[in-house]
């Protein structure tokens, strides 16, 4: 039988349908499953293998800084408790992962609410198929939404048919349309996979094309993302991109982003850095999956 980690990293590899709030929470699930099966005896000896499993996880989607936000509490968490027996650490390893999942659940209706002004009425432009967008959309109803295709993979098509069977006025545009139909809109709203400390984001490849477009049409460009995708370094700093995540993901400076909203609430770029440190599994986590 293959070891539950070894499946979900090529899960992970292979996944191009769902988004960084999925995977993070599959590969959360998967620390539970490896503390379910392990056969270590010692709460040293389950942590080590968690550690290993979590740091494979994370290399599997490096752009994808919600699975590294995700595994990095529940393993941070685990450090702080070494002193419970084997029992009853995996205990608190599924009882830290139910939490976080519970969190995102939470978050992301919190991020759904705070948007809602920005969103009612107006017409929205998104890109590729973030689910913390989905449900802001889902709960605005803005007057219309529109959706890029979202090349190579072209997720946007089955966004704009959720929305659509949600009964919200969507027109799809190719992505090389996308930046015409920018100007008749009130807003460019978009998904993070990882939003770091300088107010840097990365996202789907296209991205940075439409915030430079909408800053030249004076369009608000804001960014929806849960804590647990921000990661504690600059976006220099970031794990640079290799093999097929190159061709899809890039980084968009904060220059071109107004606000990020998050579940803590709705920041300027220049101060997620201070959101980071009021986060302390952040830091911890970062440093034991990033070593």
């Amino acid at each position: 039988m293959a070891h539950p980690v070894a499946e979900r990293v090529y899960e992970l590899r292979s996944e191009r349908r769902h988004g960084a709030s999925w995977m993070a929470r599959r590969a959360v699930e998967t620390l539970v499953e490896v503390a379910k099966e392990a056969e270590a005896d010692t709460t040293e000896a389950l942590y080590e293998e968690l550690l290993e499993g979590g740091r494979g996880l994370a290399l599997a989607r490096p752009e994808v800084g919600a699975i590294t936000g995700a595994l990095g509490r529940v393993l941070a968490a685990g450090r702080r408790n070494l002193h419970l027996d084997a029992s009853e650490f995996r205990r608190l390893v599924e009882e830290e992962a139910c939490a976080l999942i519970a969190a995102r659940d939470r978050a992301a209706a919190s991020i759904a609410i705070q948007l809602r002004r920005r969103l009612t009425d107006g017409v929205v432009l998104t890109h590729s198929a973030s689910a913390t967008v989905r449900e802001a959309l889902l709960y605005a109803a803005p007057r219309e939404v529109v959706c890029t295709v979202s090349a190579p993979n072209e997720e946007g098509r089955a966004f704009a048919d959720e929305l659509r069977e949600a009964e919200l006025s969507v027109e799809l545009v190719g992505d090389e349309e996308a930046p015409a139909a920018l100007e008749r809109c009130s807003l460019l709203l978009l998904g993070a996979d990882t939003v770091f400390r300088d107010g840097t984001f990365a996202n789907k490849i296209g991205t940075r094309r439409l915030a430079e477009a909408a800053s030249k049409s004076r369009i608000a460009t804001v960014v929806a993302a849960e804590v647990i995708k921000l990661a504690p370094v600059d976006g220099a700093e970031a794990p640079e991109l290799e093999g097929e995540a190159a061709d899809l993901f890039e980084l968009t400076p904060a220059t071109y982003v107004e606000e990020v909203v998050t579940e803590e609430g709705t920041f300027r770029p220049d101060e997620i850095a201070s959101l980071v440190q009021r986060v302390p599994f952040l830091d911890e986590g970062y440093a034991l999956i990033r070593r």
